[in-house]
């Protein structure tokens, strides 16, 4: 009965074969055992798109399949494919070193198992295991090392996560939470560049930014959002504007406040408050005369009387119709001992009454 080989090209002697070369045989089987655990190949895979297939020598060191760590080379201008006999059963180290921005596969020679497959930016290292565990169709299976991040249940970074032009994403519409210890903050770092937050639109084709002042401006700020009871079109908003480009602080404006010029603020004349909520803020060295409105039990308008520097005689509140100054119809000015102070609206009888905060 002849010798036989194994799938990586061990020879297995049959009894009373090799007379007087049975020792280097043997030898030969070792020195293939040793490459098959721990030995090195460089394969070149350059080319088109096109298949490789790695081979084994029975008996011999020759065969490209028939060791541990295989390293992918050459210059590739296509996706390739590299193949391994239907039978090779055993660990693999591969590297691909391979240039091109192209995909690398490994596979079995046929069959429709399980694949591993080197992305066009991936010149990385895997560890794959060759199953042999189907006549047809085995399986390459890839040996997680480090194990997947689901597997771990507190993961943490020992270093920079370089997400490699790849992004993080969720799936089924779940959000993507932030949620730093304590008094900690997300925060977006500058680099050469200021920080800069982008708010994207749903085809991220173009969105707003949110950016920090450069180093050189040497300043530092914090936008804060109210508390309390605010409805939402209270609130302090960008007003909506046609167009791209940088949005200022003068493009802001409160939605509560009506017939005010476009995007102030504040209006500086002319102005008619709002009960509940309104504020008079005379911030001209002219006269300057504002109109009460209308008030409902509890309602607070508040006087300020500022232009650089306080202004004398130059706030003067007048009641709107029937509606009333501490009780009576008199109009009320405001200079600068008056500066800063509260009208509080009673009711119908006494009217609007001035309360020193």
């Amino acid at each position: 009965m002849a010798s036989s080989y194994t799938p990586l090209g061990i020879e297995k002697m049959a009894t009373g074969e090799n007379a007087g070369t049975w020792g280097t045989k043997t030898n030969a089987n070792l020195d293939l055992i040793e490459q098959v655990l721990g030995g090195y190949k460089a394969v070149s895979i350059a080319g088109g798109a096109g298949t490789t297939a790695l081979t084994v020598a029975d008996g011999a060191l020759t065969g490209t399949a028939q060791a541990r760590m295989i390293e992918f080379t050459g210059s590739i201008s296509g996706n390739r494919i590299v193949t391994i006999p239907l039978d090779v059963e055993n660990f693999y180290i591969i590297k691909n070193t391979t240039s091109g921005s192209y995909t690398v596969q490994f596979k079995y020679a046929s069959g429709s198992g399980d694949t591993f497959t080197f992305a066009t930016t991936n010149k990385g290292t895997a560890i794959l295991f060759a199953t042999a565990n189907d006549g047809t169709n085995p399986d390459i299976i890839e040996i997680q090392t480090g194990g997947d991040v689901v597997d771990d249940t507190s993961p943490q970074l020992g270093g920079n996560l370089d997400t490699n032009n790849n992004n993080i994403i969720t799936t089924s519409n779940r959000d993507l939470n932030l949620y730093p210890n304590g008094t900690g903050a997300v925060e977006v770092g500058g680099n050469t560049n200021p920080g800069t937050l982008i708010l994207n639109c749903e085809s991220n084709s173009h969105g707003i930014k949110l950016q920090s002042p450069a180093h050189s401006a040497g300043q530092s700020y914090t936008l804060k959002f109210p508390t309390g009871n605010v409805t939402a079109d209270r609130f302090l908003k960008v007003a909506s504007i046609t167009g791209s480009g940088t949005t200022g602080v003068g493009q802001l404006s409160f939605a509560e406040v009506s017939g005010g010029t476009s995007y102030q603020a504040v209006k500086t004349s002319g102005f008619t408050a709002v009960a509940g909520e309104g504020y008079f803020c005379n911030t001209t060295s002219a006269a300057f005369t504002a109109t009460l409105p209308a008030g409902t039990l509890g309602d607070e308008i508040t006087l300020i009387d500022y232009a650089g520097t306080f202004d004398t005689n130059n706030l003067t509140v007048a009641p709107n119709g029937s509606e009333k100054i501490m009780g009576t119809a008199a109009s009320l000015t405001v200079s600068i001992e008056r500066a800063g102070l509260t009208l509080v609206y009673t009711d119908g009888t006494q009217g609007w009454l001035l309360k020193d905060k």
